[in-house]
């Protein structure tokens, strides 16, 4: 299953022999190819050229996400080789969860979601399943870090110099990434490192993007997330508080734009979160194991479906999911308009305020999500239907744990709520 929506980032190296002009290319594996009538001199975003001696072998290396030239062929081969997605669609239940998710694809500042539950419950599936929901944004072609050409909060250094000495940008459409952050993933690549073969073979100091770079403006998402190290939580803290992340090291000094939606699942067996990340996404999904009979006979017989013949599965969902597709397009459009009365919004206060919910992120997520979920139904204003719905999510993961206290979290919340804006 596609872990990462869009182009492959892995760099392309193929030999070619400069005294025997017949020889083909040996390709090194899938995802190499030959760098054929350019020239070897060329400066690259995130790689290099290698200019060769006559009657030696010649190397060209660049990079398959911030060539400009290859960009939409890279795009075309990764979605002909990728995997096959469960369809959005075909998932059945949990329907806490699948919304969460279609609210952060609508309004990204919601701030993400935690997912917790069963082990066997579909959270990794629903998640990687929004792949082919994700809309279109415009970027800088060629950029490495997914820059907006409007917003220059989103702009790499780069893009920022571009519009400065009034240079024309090359600006196109591409979905939203969706990164994969394994467990087992070094800070290097996750923050990015010096570019060690370039300062090798050109000897200047550049700098390689690592994977935050790649989910500027897209989807991070972290499986078993509260297995993380916690070195690695400390990275994501940084960059989830300011949106940027800044790389000191072997004499490299760089910023870059890192606002992405952070996703994370998990078993609650397997140990706790901690706190100051947990605080980080904006909204927490609870998922349980389906105890009706039929639903679960139809959950085994769809994914048993999906298994024997993955593409014609997915077409039988290809209608609900372009509707799906087009609503949540016309809902991303139509957000801005969504408003919500000051009367609500302070009785949104009172609630956070009774509950003594720490600083005021609980009510900033509520307003956020109660006006997309407004604007998913096609209205807008928000109403208290609204918030009644959003509300034990944007606030479960934000109340102070009393280890006395046998009553579920959301359920505090919701009899709260009740009390409130009755």
């Amino acid at each position: 299953m596609a872990s990462v929506l869009g182009t492959s980032s892995t760099a392309i190296l193929a030999p070619r022999s400069l005294s025997s002009p017949s020889s083909r290319p040996t390709a090194i594996s899938s995802s190499l190819s030959l760098i054929s009538g350019q020239s070897y001199g060329k400066r690259f975003y995130g790689g290099f050229g290698i200019e060769g001696k006559k009657g030696r072998s010649q190397f060209a290396v660049t990079n398959v996400a911030t060539e400009i030239n290859s960009v939409e062929q890279a795009q075309k081969l990764s979605k002909e080789n990728q995997r096959p997605v469960y369809p959005f669609t075909a998932i059945v239940g949990q329907e806490e969860m699948k919304l969460c998710l279609l609210l952060n694809v609508i309004d990204p500042k919601i701030g993400g979601v935690m997912i917790m539950g069963d082990r066997g419950t579909g959270k990794s599936t629903t998640v990687r399943s929004l792949v082919d929901l994700l809309p279109e944004i415009k970027v800088v072609a060629g950029d490495p870090y997914n820059s907006d050409p409007e917003d220059p909060e989103s702009m790499g250094v780069e893009v920022r110099e571009s519009i400065v000495n009034g240079e024309e940008l090359s600006i196109t459409m591409t979905k939203i990434n969706m990164v994969d952050l394994p467990l087992g993933a070094t800070e290097d690549r996750v923050c990015g490192t010096i570019d060690i073969e370039k300062a090798l073979t050109d000897g200047v100091k550049a700098f390689e993007p690592g994977l935050l770079a790649k989910a500027n403006r897209g989807i991070l998402y972290v499986d078993e997330v509260n297995l993380l190290d916690d070195h690695l939580v400390d990275v994501l803290l940084d960059s989830a508080a300011s949106g940027w992340n800044t790389v000191e090291r072997e004499g490299i000094s760089i910023s870059h734009p890192a606002r992405f939606i952070l996703i994370g699942s998990g078993n609650p067996e397997e140990g706790e979160l901690r706190p100051q990340l947990l605080d980080r996404f904006g909204m927490h999904a609870q998922v349980g194991t389906v105890r009706d009979a039929e639903l679960r006979v139809k959950i085994v017989e769809e994914r048993s479906r999906f298994d024997k013949n993955p593409k014609e599965f997915r077409d039988s969902y290809m209608v609900e999911q372009e509707k799906l597709q087009q609503q949540i397009d016309s809902a991303r459009s139509s957000l801005s308009s969504v408003q919500i009365d000051r009367e609500l919004k302070v009785k949104i206060s009172k609630v956070c305020s009774e509950l003594n919910v720490d600083g005021l992120r609980g009510d900033i997520v509520i307003n956020r999500a109660a006006k997309a979920l407004a604007s998913l139904k096609g209205r807008d204003s928000v109403t208290a239907e609204d918030i009644a719905t959003v509300i034990p999510n944007c606030l479960r993961h934000r109340l102070r744990k009393d280890p006395l206290e046998s009553i579920d979290s959301g359920l505090l919340v919701i009899e709260k709520f009740y009390e409130v804006f009755s």
